[in-house]
C-alpha cells in the first residue's frame, strides 16, 4: 500500500536552529521505523506531509497511525488540525515508500508525547512467546529478517519449542546467510517434532547453500514425502534441480527438473526456471 500523505512542522526558538527541525529525511524503511513518530513524503502537488506513529499490530502486522498534518512556513513547522474526527490505521506493506523519522526536536515542536498512550494495549503481551514470534513473523514476511532475530530469539530463551517459533527462527539465519545456526535450530526442532515438512524444507534450504548436496537431498526427499502442498514440493524440487544444475550432473538435474514439473503448475516461476536451466546447460 503506498502511503503519500501531506504534513509539516512548526519550530519555536527553543536552544536549537529552525534548520534542525524543518530538515526531513526520507530515508527509512517503515520496518526500521518501528515505535517512532514519522512523516511522510508528499505529492509534488501537496504542500503539507502527513505525520503519525508506527508501531506492529502482532495480529495485522506494520501499522501506520494517522496523527494529523503539518506544513512548513517561514517560521518553521506548523501542525495544522486533523482532517479526520476517528481513527486512521493505515496497514504497511513492502511498497510502502521511505519516511522520515522525526527526530526529539520535531517531535516536541509537534508537541507530541514520547509515544502514544494506546501503544501499551499493543503491548501488554510483549513477554509471552506468542507475541515475540509473531513479531519476528512480521519482519520477516516484511524482509527485515535481521530485525527479526531479537524477538525471536526471546522467545526461544522462554519456549524453544513454541508453536512456529522455530519455523521463524530458522527462516531468519537462512535469509541472513546463517545457515550452520538455522542447522543448529532445526536439528533440535525435528527432534522434537518430526512430522513438520517446513523444518525440512528449511534444512534442506541450508545444507544446499553450505553446498552440502547429498545431505540437502536426503532432507528434501523427506520433506517432499510428508508435504501435502504442492508448491512446497516443487519448491524444495527445483532447489535440488538448481545445485545439479551447477553442478552439471545431467542424471540428477533430470531427476529433479521431473520432479519439480510433477508438482510445480504449468508455466510456473519454477517450470519456467527448469526451462531456463535446460536451455543454458552448455553454457558456462
Amino acid at each position: 500500500m503506498r502511503l503519500i500523505l501531506s504534513l509539516i512542522l512548526l519550530i519555536p526558538h527553543i536552544g536549537f536552529s529552525q534548520s534542525d527541525t524543518i530538515e526531513l529525511k526520507f530515508d527509512t524503511k517503515y520496518y526500521d521505523a518501528v515505535d517512532k513518530w514519522v512523516a511522510f513524503p508528499k505529492k509534488d502537488t501537496d504542500t503539507t506531509h502527513n505525520f503519525g506513529f508506527i508501531y506492529i499490530d502482532q495480529q495485522a502486522g506494520f501499522t501506520f497511525d494517522y496523527n494529523s498534518n503539518f506544513e512548513k512556513t517561514n517560521d518553521g513547522l506548523k501542525k495544522l488540525p486533523r482532517k479526520f474526527k476517528d481513527p486512521l490505521k493505515l496497514r504497511l506493506t513492502k511498497n510502502t515508500i521511505n519516511i522520515a523519522v522525526l527526530t526529539e526536536e520535531q517531535i516536541a515542536e509537534l508537541e507530541l508525547p514520547k509515544e502514544p498512550e494506546w501503544l501499551v494495549n499493543y503491548k501488554k503481551d510483549s513477554i509471552t512467546p506468542r507475541y515475540l514470534k509473531n513479531i519476528g513473523f512480521h519482519y520477516n514476511a516484511n524482509g527485515a529478517s535481521n530485525l527479526a532475530l531479537e524477538p525471536l530469539l526471546k522467545a526461544y530463551d522462554i519456549d524453544p519449542h513454541f508453536d512456529g517459533l522455530e519455523f521463524e527462527l530458522s527462516f531468519a539465519y537462512n535469509a541472513l546467510g546463517q545457515f550452520e545456526r538455522a542447522i543448529s535450530i532445526l536439528e533440535k526442532a525435528i527432534d522434537n517434532n518430526s512430522k513438520n515438512f517446513y523444518f525440512y524444507r528449511e534444512l534442506g534450504f541450508s545444507y544446499k547453500n553450505l553446498n552440502k548436496i547429498e545431505e540437502a537431498e536426503k532432507i528434501y526427499r523427506k520433506g517432499i514425502k510428508m508435504s501435502d502442498n504442492n508448491f512446497e514440493k516443487s519448491e524444495m524440487a527445483v532447489n535440488m534441480a538448481q545445485s545439479y544444475f551447477e553442478l552439471r550432473n545431467k542424471e540428477k538435474f533430470d531427476e529433479w527438473a521431473k520432479l519439480t514439473r510433477k508438482y510445480a503448475e504449468k508455466d510456473s516461476r519454477y517450470s519456467q526456471f527448469i526451462e531456463h536451466f535446460e536451455q543454458n546447460w552448455n553454457k558456462k
